[in-house]
């Protein structure tokens, strides 16, 4: 399969409330159209936004949606039906699931300068879960998986589709097995010879990965095997 490359800048700026956002990922299974692309496997969205100065989106709910936010640029105030009051900052990121029983949330940039923020989303594999909350602290020079798990472990919320967060010192590397979906926050790399940049979202099949010697920051999308 040979790869294909997302560029956010060549889509349009929407946005709501008091965010501004590319949307590269709205799955047919959310009304799609044709700007964006579909998911991988459970994931199903993906939003690179910006809250203005002191923006916030409004308290609002979801319902049987798993909702995973990384703090990219800032911090964010978090309020809700679900560790309410919880500020994040930059390197950090909170995973989100409403199931059956829902959640109401709204994260506030509490400061004068913009906060930025990767929102994705991905359908939960059992329906009427109850609500539950994850957080995460991210690592310089690691790879964190943030979702996605067998069930029966509590790190994560569990789903055959996993996302993780990379904070790619240089010439740091990553591989993967199968298909997968790559969104360059940040800095630049390769993917084999080809040449990727941040806003690029990549589809492609067994991902090899390594980042320039300034390093970069991503988010890979797969779907787990047997043994992970």
């Amino acid at each position: 399969m040979s790869l294909q490359i997302l560029r956010k800048d060549d889509l349009p700026l929407g946005g709501f409330a008091g965010i501004t956002e590319h949307r590269l990922v709205k799955d047919q299974r959310l009304g799609g159209g044709h700007d964006t692309w579909d998911g991988l496997g459970n994931f199903v969205y993906l939003a690179d936004a910006r809250y203005l100065p002191h923006g916030e989106s409004g308290m609002h709910p979801h319902k049987e949606i798993d909702v995973i936010s990384v703090v990219v640029e800032g911090r964010l105030v978090h309020e809700g039906s679900m560790e309410h009051g919880r500020s994040m900052i930059a390197g950090q990121a909170q995973a989100q699931r409403a199931g059956g029983d829902g959640f109401q949330h709204n994260e506030i940039n509490p400061d004068a300068d913009q906060t930025r923020m990767i929102q994705l989303w991905a359908l939960p594999q059992t329906s009427g879960e109850p609500a539950s909350y994850r957080f995460y602290d991210l690592k310089p020079g690691k790879v964190t998986r943030i979702y996605g798990g067998h069930k029966g472990q509590v790190e994560m919320l569990d789903s055959p589709t996993t996302i993780e967060v990379g904070i790619l010192t240089g010439r740091q590397a990553i591989c993967r097995n199968g298909p997968f979906l790559l969104y360059v926050v940040s800095g630049i790399g390769k993917i084999g010879t080809t040449s990727v940049n941040e806003g690029d979202l990549i589809r492609g099949e067994d991902l090899d990965f390594e980042a320039s010697q300034k390093g970069a920051r991503i988010i890979v999308i797969t779907i787990m095997t047997p043994n992970t």
